[in-house]
């Protein structure tokens, strides 16, 4: 009886559910898209020297040019300094608003070459995504604005420990917050020319009406006035010279804290909505 049991019994069979992959993680793949950007940058030297000459340029030319016809006037910020010295910020400014938007160009060539779709179907979160272009273009912004700011004792900044940590501060958050707009902006493009033309619009306004050429406070025109005070860029401007002339008598404690505060409401605000953008597709993804 019990043979018979044996020989009718089926023998137990022990399923198993297909191995699923473990999830990469929120760090790794922000990382991985982040040196993936510092690599390209690196084997394209023609965008190094693009980079960092154009803004030595235009601060040796518009420097020279307007340095007889600019007076200092009260409130400033220029710290008594010639023009020279006073246009110095805004050209680290330039630096930092060039490289920050313009590196966000791999996104349009990313989708083009089928990178970018196939990442956007992998395990993870749109905003890692977001998050690994953005620091990407952060550092390589920050990285060549810090290469031109250690020219700043060559025209008379001498930096005090406080300061330069506030400099420093101040190019990180403006670096992460115009490359988060750029991703904005770059996400919705399927051109490379059309890219530029948007930025065109958007770029040398905004720097223009950052106090990078002329204080506000000479601003006679009422409503230009009021553009440069809304203008987020402004603040991070006047932070950055507040760390690099730290013993002036306009690095206030308050004037300090408001430019950090809209620096990172700034820079907070483009990520949440490129991270937003993101979720989302476009119709160059089907092209």
């Amino acid at each position: 009886m019990a043979t018979a049991q044996n020989l009718t019994a089926t023998p137990e069979v022990e399923f198993r559910s297909p191995a699923v992959p473990a999830e990469p993680g929120f760090w790794l793949p922000a990382f991985s898209l982040c040196q993936r950007e510092l690599v390209r940058f690196l084997r394209q030297r023609n965008r190094i020297i693009g980079a960092l000459a154009t803004p030595i340029v235009f601060w040796l030319l518009i420097g020279a040019g307007m340095g007889h016809s600019f007076q200092a006037t009260p409130g400033s910020n220029s710290g008594g300094r010639g023009y020279m010295e006073y246009f110095f910020p805004g050209t680290v400014v330039m630096i930092l608003l060039f490289t920050a938007i313009f590196s966000t160009i791999s996104i349009i060539e990313d989708r083009h070459e089928g990178f970018l779709q196939s990442v956007l179907v992998a395990p993870i979160s749109p905003m890692v995504i977001v998050l690994g272009k953005v620091l990407g273009g952060t550092v390589l912004a920050f990285g060549q604005g810090l290469i031109f700011l250690a020219l700043a004792p060559l025209v008379g900044y001498r930096f005090t420990p406080q300061g330069l940590a506030l400099a420093l501060l101040m190019m990180f958050l403006m670096s992460f917050s115009l490359t988060a707009l750029g991703f904005c902006i770059a996400w919705r493009m399927s051109s490379t020319q059309g890219f530029h033309a948007i930025m065109n619009l958007f770029l040398m306004p905004m720097w223009f009406l950052s106090g990078a050429l002329f204080p506000a406070s000479g601003v006679a025109f009422a409503p230009l006035k009021w553009a440069i005070r809304l203008n987020p860029l402004s603040y991070g401007l006047t932070g950055l010279r507040y760390g690099m002339q730290w013993t002036s008598a306009g690095a206030t404690a308050g004037g300090i804290g408001l430019c950090l505060l809209v620096s990172t409401a700034f820079a907070a605000v483009m990520f949440l909505l490129a991270s937003r953008l993101a979720t989302s597709r476009v119709a160059a993804d089907l092209q």
